[in-house]
């Protein structure tokens, strides 16, 4: 298993990153494809929208985002979007998991690794 970081997209790439995956359902607002230096977009893998809509980045609604998203990754379309991440992750040291919120603390790239470390 790679060891999983998260970072902003917004922040600027480094060569410790190893494969960078963006994990967000949307496409990060101002950030050009060339910019974003990103090796894989996984959408699938990110929250439904209708989970993300309901969340709204509210702190308050953290505990509850995760426990659904982690219900949502428990699907078999969930399944799928992880083997998928898996398959991609096959051989490499370091991943990192992309995400474009301003919360560093509270988004979907934070759970998501949670999830996979479990």
């Amino acid at each position: 298993m790679p060891e999983f970081l998260v970072k902003r997209i917004y922040e600027r790439p480094e060569r410790g990153d190893g494969l960078r995956i963006l994990v967000d359902r949307v496409w990060p607002r101002g950030m050009s494809k060339e910019k974003a230096l990103i090796d894989s977009c996984l959408k699938d893998v990110a929250p439904s929208t209708e989970l993300r809509k309901w969340f709204d980045h509210n702190p308050a609604r953290w505990r509850e985002f995760r426990r659904r998203y982690f219900e949502e990754l428990r699907t078999s379309a969930g399944q799928a979007a992880l083997e998928a991440l898996f398959n991609l992750c096959k051989g490499r040291k370091v991943v990192t998991l992309l995400f474009g919120a301003k919360d560093l603390a509270h988004n979907q790239a934070v759970a998501l690794r949670e999830y996979l470390l479990k």
